[in-house]
């Protein structure tokens, strides 16, 4: 009986384990952006120092390797890694595309993690967050609903009747 609990916790950390890793991360911005309006899925851009940021790290193995994260990134969104690293070097033309991010979007300190809607438009802006992929996944989804309420409203959008 031991020996079966043994083999079914260990077949479990497996299956998490394949799981997790069957999120695809783009490198390029652009084609990952195509396939969000494609799917009609946002785009999550993390910028990461992923060699060198201890926060970063922690975001990689608290949240992006965990299967619920995995879970709601296949349904819901196109990820990209925008990584400056110091110990690995990166081809050149991705140290550009990076670096153009990095200028785009103001990125001042890692991790950032920058959410875009399927036209492009910034719906989010975020770090870190305490508490593992559901507090994660919790803060994102209310950012982005917050940022399409006041997106409903500035359009004119109600929920009352129309005068």
């Amino acid at each position: 009986m031991r020996r079966l609990f043994l083999f079914l916790v260990v077949c479990a950390g497996i299956c998490q384990t394949v799981r997790s890793e069957n999120v695809e991360w783009f490198t390029d911005a652009a084609a990952a952006q195509a396939k969000a309006k494609e799917q009609d899925k946002l785009v999550l851009l993390d910028f990461t120092g992923s060699d060198w940021c201890i926060w970063c790290k922690k975001l990689k193995r608290e949240v992006f390797d965990k299967p619920e994260f995995a879970q709601f990134a296949q349904s819901r969104l196109v990820l990209v890694e925008v990584d400056f690293p110091q110990h690995k070097t990166l081809p050149k033309a991705q140290q550009q595309a990076n670096s153009q991010l990095d200028k785009t979007y103001g990125i001042s300190s890692y991790p950032t993690i920058i959410v875009l809607d399927a036209d492009g438009k910034q719906v989010a802006r975020m770090g870190y967050v305490f508490g593992g992929a559901s507090a994660f996944i919790a803060k994102l989804e209310k950012k982005v609903a917050r940022t399409k309420a006041k997106t409903s409203v500035a359009m004119g959008d109600s929920c009352g009747p129309e005068s």
